[in-house]
């Protein structure tokens, strides 16, 4: 009795591949791709996306072992678009971090700083308390499993063996980043509207009343009120911002 495994090189090559497109994607998704998430925990749920991805698109891959050009160039476009997907949910999220740095400047917490977990780095105070908060929303309402559908459907999007466009990729992420920036000031809206009434109204007190030290006055209730206005308003808030999450995501899975 033989045992035919002549397959086992073209199967641990198709799982190669389809494990470039889904860690590179991982690597840079908010959340689960952070430095303070264990590397080993990245490393396993990648394999599992690629063991679970395998049965399913296996046969689109065209895979020749006599030569390892091909396989290389194979290599390099998945993970390429695994950086646009990723990159793509990195940037859709780094809308809260704009919306958090209005806030802050409105707030007199602009100098505020403080390591944001999710960026690796220094941000001001609100926006890194709004990322959270963000990444929270999006596992508590499973709105992670669009990321994972977005993975699958990407095998249409960008099928395996062909070259994205690098026009289209433009177009995608410039696309991604203006939304951001887009729905970040939309979403500080209400304390823009605040910090010019405040300000004006400070204005005209101090022509009003000269020998009141306006500054000592205005930040305390600057803060005051304005902690008080995000209480009010941050369930919209990130309503509207998982809103947006959810079209942009469904915008790459599109057959959910």
């Amino acid at each position: 009795m033989r045992i035919d495994v002549s397959f086992l090189p073209a199967l641990a090559t198709a799982f190669l591949l389809i494990f470039a497109r889904a860690g590179t994607m991982l690597m840079l998704l908010p959340g689960l791709g952070e430095m303070s998430v264990p590397m080993r925990l990245r490393l396993t749920i990648a394999l599992i996306l690629a063991a679970v991805l395998l049965p399913l698109h296996r046969n689109e891959f065209q895979i020749d072992l006599r030569s390892i050009g091909p396989i290389l160039v194979l290599l390099a476009t998945e993970m390429l678009v695994g950086a646009v997907l990723g990159m793509t949910a990195r940037m859709t999220i780094s809308a809260l971090q704009v919306a958090g740095s209005v806030v802050a400047q409105q707030l007199g917490f602009g100098f505020v700083m403080a390591i944001d977990p999710t960026q690796g780095q220094q941000g001001v105070l609100v926006g890194n308390f709004l990322t959270l908060l963000g990444v929270t929303l999006i596992f508590a309402t499973d709105m992670h499993h669009l990321v994972i559908a977005a993975l699958h459907d990407s095998y249409t999007l960008f099928r395996p063996g062909e070259v994205p466009g690098t026009g289209d990729m433009a177009e995608l992420m410039t696309r991604s980043f203006a939304m951001a920036f887009r729905i970040g000031i939309q979403l500080s809206a209400p304390f823009l509207v605040f910090g010019l009434v405040f300000n004006v109204g400070l204005g005209i007190l101090s022509r009003l009343m000269p020998q009141m030290q306006v500054f000592f006055v205005g930040m305390p209730l600057s803060i005051m009120i304005g902690l008080v206005l995000l209480l009010l308003v941050i369930g919209a808030m990130m309503g509207t911002f998982l809103g947006y999450l959810e079209n942009v995501l469904r915008e790459l899975a599109p057959h959910v």
